[in-house]
């Protein structure tokens, strides 16, 4: 036994471990995670894990400690440096490690940072983050004399990027990283990219002095959407913070979301997986469950998180899933993580080898009136609350409601859902009509439900 470490009560979630940096989150909480994640490792009969860090400035220091961690614990730790996260996940099964972690704030403020897992193939979440945290308060680590060394995997990572290109024409492509941990990788891939490329803000900056790195806010798409215009692209890609989710805009800069990436993409991946099961998000539309069982799939919804969502496509054998916020995952000859810079690689190609344009490609799905993701403002020990007291009042009203994550209500206009996200004080909410009218009626509803629970909607929803 040895000293005991207690974190904040916020950090430790649903899919991953995330804070303030100085606040809810420090150097010694990375130590400490390092040795209680070490332990799970060792104590299961591992040996070799691999670290990576993006470009947070928090992140150097978190990384430091996290290592220093993982070494007390006997581990051989195989530090890859500064990337996007895919990049780590792709670490980990190239050189056939135990483990990984990824300390990373993802698509959060620049003061958040956090970390990502995984044990072998599979990610790390829910029950097993807590008990992390049960291992630190009881100060119950495994010891032993490990080492740590630094290995270069950014070749090796961007071959296997381009291994799966086939497009069959060159086009003209812009690129949005966001000052994002996956502006260097970028820089590589579309330097052996046929076609022309444009970058934007690939220098890696923690910072963030363009935009914030999340491609489902439509300012932050801004940027590319002029570029795409600029340079008449055929299209254009943009990724958060660190690399594992995408955004994409068509030649005219209209944004494709990731529903309607996903249904994209299944038109192609259902030719090769017939009768496949693809995975989506509750937040995902109801066009693309109905485009993929007439592609002759089989549509899953499923809950919201990238580890929820890999571990469900691992139970299913699904070939392709996906989140409205662009986490894509591809097991369709990938390996079932959610990796941007690969998306975007399989976007090019499909749009390169096909005969439509990547608008055309979108509007194969019927026309509905939808909000983008909508995030109000919470305390975080509150979101939760407020969930289940609106799902309370829906069960007495005798509605429509799928509580598979949060509450998604269908009505007869369509269809409006609200849950508690895993990574922010916010509450997350979308709605889909099939009227602009239908939309405002779902719209007063869930406003009505907010206000029951003392949430105000801003004056613009």
């Amino acid at each position: 036994m040895s000293e005991t470490h207690k974190f904040h009560g916020t950090v430790l979630r649903e899919y991953d471990i995330r804070g303030i940096v100085g606040k809810t989150l420090t150097a010694a909480d990375a130590r400490a995670i390092g040795r209680s994640f070490g332990t799970v490792v060792v104590r299961g009969g591992g040996d070799r894990v691999c670290v990576g860090y993006d470009g947070r400035l928090s992140s150097v220091e978190l990384e430091a400690a996290l290592v220093e961690g993982l070494v007390s614990t006997g581990l051989h730790v195989e530090r890859i440096g500064l990337g996007p996260t895919p990049m780590l996940y792709f670490a980990v099964r190239d050189r056939e490690a135990s483990a990984g972690v990824m300390i990373t704030g993802s698509h959060n403020p620049p003061d958040y940072n956090g970390f990502k897992m995984m044990m072998g193939k599979a990610p790390v979440y829910g029950q097993a983050i807590l008990e992390l945290g049960e291992i630190a308060a009881k100060g119950d680590y495994a010891v032993g004399e490990g080492r740590a060394e630094k290995i270069d995997i950014r070749d090796a990572y961007v071959e296997r990027l381009l291994k799966d290109y086939d497009g069959a024409r060159d086009l003209t492509v812009a690129w949005d990283a966001g000052n994002g941990a996956a502006g260097e990788i970028l820089k590589r891939l579309t330097a052996r990219l046929p076609g022309k490329h444009i970058l934007l803000f690939e220098d890696i900056d923690g910072n963030f002095p363009n935009h914030h790195p999340d491609p489902t806010m439509p300012e932050n798409l801004v940027d590319l959407q002029q570029a795409v215009a600029e340079h008449k692209c055929d299209l254009g890609i943009a990724f958060d913070g660190d690399g594992d989710r995408i955004g994409a805009v068509d030649a005219g800069g209209r944004i494709v979301w990731g529903d309607q990436l996903v249904a994209i993409y299944a038109s192609e991946v259902l030719k090769t997986h017939p009768g496949g099961t693809i995975i989506a998000d509750v937040k995902a539309s109801q066009t693309l469950f109905d485009e993929i069982e007439r592609l002759g799939g089989k549509p899953l919804m499923w809950k919201t998180g990238h580890s929820l969502l890999k571990a469900k496509m691992a139970e299913t054998g699904s070939p392709l899933a996906g989140e409205m916020s662009g986490h894509i995952f591809f097991a369709d000859k990938w390996y079932g993580f959610d990796d941007a810079l690969y998306c975007g690689i399989r976007l090019v190609a499909l749009v390169a080898k096909s005969d439509k344009t990547l608008a055309e490609l979108r509007d194969v799905l019927p026309e509905v009136f939808n909000t983008p993701e909508v995030r109000f403002q919470t305390d975080e020990e509150r979101k939760f609350a407020v969930v289940k007291e609106v799902k309370a009042r829906l069960a007495a009203s005798g509605a429509t409601v799928n509580d598979i994550d949060g509450v998604r209500v269908n009505t007869e206009d369509g269809w409006w859902l609200l849950r508690a996200s895993n990574t922010q004080d916010v509450l997350v909410a979308r709605c889909e009509a099939f009227s602009p009218e239908g939309l405002e009626r779902l719209k007063a509803l869930l406003v009505e439900q907010l206000g029951a629970s003392g949430i105000s909607a801003p004056a613009d929803f």
